[in-house]
């Protein structure tokens, strides 16, 4: 698996994936090994987004986790560009009303950052809560979509 350092409008973010799959977008440091095909139309599909001309990502993603965690990162790539979802609404789509607390911990173990966006996710009450990217990261991508 090949590994990429991609530096963006919002610090390092690293890339791992195969010649077929997009397994991780983080911004927790990992080896950089060598980019390929994958990674290359990722960073071009990051470049265009932070650009404000991507609105949707149209990449092989595979995420490993949980069955439950792949439920709820589903039911965030169904969050429009620009919009944002409560960790409430999330439970409620996935048939788990009471669900909010697991959806925070599956938000908090996605790894493909931003392709599947997590940082759509506020509490309740309109606050933002925890991004593993950090809550200024989460700020500033929020405000790149809301512009």
């Amino acid at each position: 698996m090949d590994c990429f350092k991609y530096n963006s409008k919002i610090g390092d973010i690293y890339i791992q994936a195969d010649e077929t799959w997009l397994y991780r977008v983080s911004f927790s440091p990992i080896e950089v090994t060598k980019n390929n095909l994958i990674i290359k139309e990722t960073i071009k599909q990051l470049d265009e987004y932070f650009l404000g001309i991507r609105k949707t990502f149209e990449l092989p993603l595979n995420p490993i986790g949980t069955e439950f965690q792949k439920k709820v990162w589903n039911e965030l790539m169904k969050i429009p560009y620009g919009e944002i979802r409560s960790y409430k609404d999330i439970a409620i789509n996935i048939e788990n009303p009471n669900a909010s607390r697991a959806i925070g911990n599956a938000n908090n173990k996605n790894p493909i950052a931003i392709i599947i966006p997590c940082h759509r996710v506020i509490g309740s009450n309109g606050n933002l809560t925890g991004y593993a990217g950090g809550l200024n990261k989460k700020q500033l991508l929020l405000n790149l979509e809301m512009a």
